[in-house]
């Protein structure tokens, strides 16, 4: 009994005593800053006191310093790994796990010439099941306009790729000619190999850009100036100082005085590729539904069907490809017969009252004719730069 009652008496002791502690630990927090500071210039005893007031005093010496430090990084990571910008207010607990991005590799047999022909139809068959559930729901799956993928809205959302507007944008556009772009084909950027990655991320930061910040009129002319120096080690011509701001323009069609991050590096990453890629490299990129796209806009310029359009009527075919969708869309029941919504200049346009065949001749007469395999070099660049949903224009085509 006295060997039970000692043991009772052992653990109520040791009770009190971390009651004790606890409650001089206590007294110490609530003690004011000002009285913690006197007391520490004042002695330099390791006490016990002194590492609690230290230890509370530490995380206010600078943590905004450590947490912009921490938050470039991470935006220096997304980038690097080919994500998006990941907003704070995800509420991540309910989200799917966004999947593993690989960035493509180069390989020996890019650079010689793929096998496109005109005459050859390709049959366009998308995913049955989405991408991210692996569920077929039939009619309630949103198709990429780019590649074979289909997706639910709500998995979209879950996964953060939709917000605000954007679902209602996914739902009017997807079913239609002008389509909707997911979130893959989104992202030129994705289209960099590790090592063209790290050349761009290496620019930006010599540049001093932040990452996923707006860029002004000034910023942007800045950044060029830069890299122009970097590269010729000499002044940017004057004429080429009023390309990059008409290109400002092209990416700033809503006139907000900025442009977003995400445009830029979609500008960016495509100056990149035209700069390092050879053609035939391009055109390996493209997709089953952009051959099939390009394909019939050529024969819909090409009204006698001897194999070559006019050099005008290339670069009009270039200019339509940023066609963005407008409020009232064209049905998806529509032939595809041009490359995106018809424009005013378009040859497959009656509202001008013209008949293209009265004018299509004495064009070619005129101009240099144009080929097939010549109509997809020429375009390639561009058809790539129209993937993504903004609004933007990434790669200002020639007048």
């Amino acid at each position: 009994m006295g060997v039970l009652m000692s043991r009772r008496q052992t653990v109520e002791r040791v009770q009190k005593v971390s009651l004790a502690v606890s409650a001089f630990k206590d007294g110490l927090r609530e003690q004011p800053s000002t009285r913690r500071r006197a007391e520490a210039g004042t002695t330099r005893q390791g006490t016990l006191e002194q590492e609690v007031q230290e230890g509370e005093e530490e995380p206010s010496a600078g943590p905004s310093q450590a947490e912009e430090s921490s938050a470039s990084k991470a935006a220096w990571e997304r980038l690097r790994d080919g994500r998006g910008v990941e907003p704070e207010e995800f509420d991540r607990a309910n989200r799917f796990t966004p999947p593993a991005f690989i960035r493509p590799k180069r390989e020996l047999h890019d650079d010689e010439p793929p096998d496109i022909s005109l005459e050859q139809r390709e049959q366009i068959l998308n995913d049955e099941m989405c991408e991210i559930c692996e569920v077929w729901t039939a009619e309630s799956l949103f198709p990429c306009r780019i590649c074979h993928r289909v997706y639910h809205d709500g998995c979209l959302r879950r996964m953060g790729y939709l917000q605000k507007d954007s679902a209602v944008e996914v739902t009017e556009t997807a079913h239609t000619e002008t389509g909707w772009s997911c979130y893959y084909c989104d992202n030129l950027n994705l289209l960099l190999t590790e090592e063209e990655m790290y050349s761009l991320m290496e620019t930006l930061k010599s540049c001093k850009i932040i990452p996923e910040s707006c860029l002004t009129l000034d910023d942007f002319l800045h950044y060029k100036h830069q890299v122009h120096k970097q590269q010729f080690e000499r002044t940017m011509p004057e004429a080429q100082e009023e390309q990059a701001a008409l290109q400002f323009n092209a990416l700033d069609p809503d006139k907000k005085g900025h442009i977003e991050w995400q445009d830029f590096l979609s500008h960016e990453s495509i100056q990149l590729l035209q700069k390092i890629r050879p053609q035939n490299a391009l055109l390996r990129l493209l997709t089953l539904k952009e051959r099939e796209r390009a394909r019939a806009a050529f024969l819909a310029l090409d009204q006698d069907n001897d194999g070559f359009i006019g050099e005008g009527e290339c670069r009009q075919a270039r200019h339509t490809w940023f066609r963005k969708h407008q409020k009232e869309m064209l049905s998806c029941n529509v032939s595809i017969s041009h490359v995106g919504p018809i424009s005013e200049g378009s040859p497959a346009s009656s509202r001008n009252g013209k008949s293209p065949e009265k004018i299509l001749p004495a064009t070619k007469q005129e101009e240099t004719s144009i080929d097939w395999p010549g109509f997809l070099r020429e375009n390639v660049i561009y058809i790539l730069a129209a993937r993504p949903n903004s609004a933007a224009v990434h790669l200002q085509p020639p007048a």
